[in-house]
């Protein structure tokens, strides 16, 4: 029974340390692009709603508290205001440029853009790992025509 449990300690550590190595190094392509995808739709949503709850709770916790929900709306007001809606990048791949990497200090930096028509939805997104995965502490994002 000893052995069996110090198995799955073992195996336990060895799964927990590798999600902390993979907090190192840039998602695979796939789970890069959820992660992008995720934090812009959401980010739509909480502009088309006027509804920032979830988005504010998506948010690491430094980006949480230097934002609050209604700080969250009072910042994108424009979107509102203007009625951009995003929800067409879920049909689209992202261009990464540069190339998404992590810097000195554990932060996943990914910025790039969509190409949906008449405009580009250009992002600027900075995550952190935050319980056992990667969460925002920064999100700048443009509509420019082309």
């Amino acid at each position: 029974m000893l052995v069996i449990r110090r198995l799955v300690c073992s195996l336990v550590l060895i799964f927990l340390a590798a999600g902390a190595q993979a907090q190192n190094k840039v998602p695979g392509e796939r789970a890069l692009e959820a992660l992008v995808k995720s934090s812009l739709l959401t980010f739509n949503d909480a502009n088309v709603t006027n509804n920032y709850t979830v988005l504010h709770a998506k948010l690491s916790q430094p980006f949480r508290i230097k934002y609050p929900a209604d700080k969250l709306a009072e910042t994108f007001k424009v979107f509102r205001d203007k009625r951009i809606d995003l929800d067409i990048i879920a049909a689209l791949k992202p261009v990464y440029d540069p190339e998404p990497k992590v810097d000195g200090d554990g932060k996943l930096l990914v910025e790039g853009h969509f190409d949906p028509g008449p405009a580009r939805v250009a992002f600027e997104l900075d995550f952190i790992p935050s319980d056992g995965e990667w969460k925002l502490i920064r999100l700048n994002v443009k509509v420019n025509p082309k």
